[in-house]
C-alpha cells in the first residue's frame, strides 16, 4: 500500500510538471542572463539615440499600436505616435534634452516574450545630474526583438 501511494504521488507530480505551461516555469539562470544582456543593450542603444538627438531611432523601442502606454505625472498617453509628440519638443532645435543613461537595471521575465524591467533613468548636464528616477517597463517581443508596451517613467 505504501509503495502504491508513493508511486501514485510520483506519477501525479510528473503529470503536473509535464502539464505546467511554459510561461509558468521559472527561467533558468542562463535565460535570465541572456534577457538581462539584451535589455541592457537595448537601453544603451536607446540612450545613445536620445543623446544624439535621433527621435526616430529612440522611438523604435516602443511597441507599435494603440495598446502601448506611457504613464506620466499628468496622465496616460497611448500610442507611440502620441508618445513621440510628447518627446518632440526636446528634439527640436533649441530643445532641452539632457544626456540620458540607465542604471540598476533589473530584468524579470514574466512569460516567453514578456519581460518586466525596473531601472533608474539618469538625465545629466555636464557633470551634474539634473533628474533621476525610477522607470518600470513592460516589454513584448515583436519582430524578433523586445519593445516597450508599457512605460511608467513619470
Amino acid at each position: 500500500m505504501r509503495h502504491t501511494l508513493a508511486t501514485l504521488a510520483v506519477a501525479t507530480l510528473a503529470a503536473v510538471t509535464a502539464c505546467t505551461p511554459r510561461h509558468l516555469e521559472t527561467p533558468t539562470a542562463a535565460e535570465r542572463d541572456t534577457l538581462a544582456r539584451e535589455v541592457t543593450a537595448m537601453l544603451s542603444t536607446s540612450a545613445k539615440a536620445w543623446n544624439r538627438g535621433d527621435i526616430d531611432a529612440f522611438m523604435t523601442d516602443y511597441y507599435p499600436g494603440e495598446r502601448t502606454s506611457y504613464v506620466t505625472s499628468r496622465g496616460v498617453i497611448h500610442d507611440p505616435a502620441r508618445i513621440r509628440e510628447r518627446y518632440a519638443p526636446r528634439f527640436a532645435p533649441g530643445g532641452v534634452r539632457d544626456s540620458l543613461s540607465f542604471e540598476n537595471v533589473e530584468v524579470d521575465p514574466l512569460a516567453p516574450g514578456v519581460v518586466h524591467v525596473l531601472a533608474w533613468y539618469v538625465l545629466s548636464r555636464g557633470d551634474s545630474t539634473v533628474a533621476r528616477g525610477p522607470t518600470s517597463l513592460v516589454m513584448l517581443r515583436h519582430d524578433g526583438r523586445l519593445r516597450i508596451v508599457h512605460d511608467h517613467s513619470g
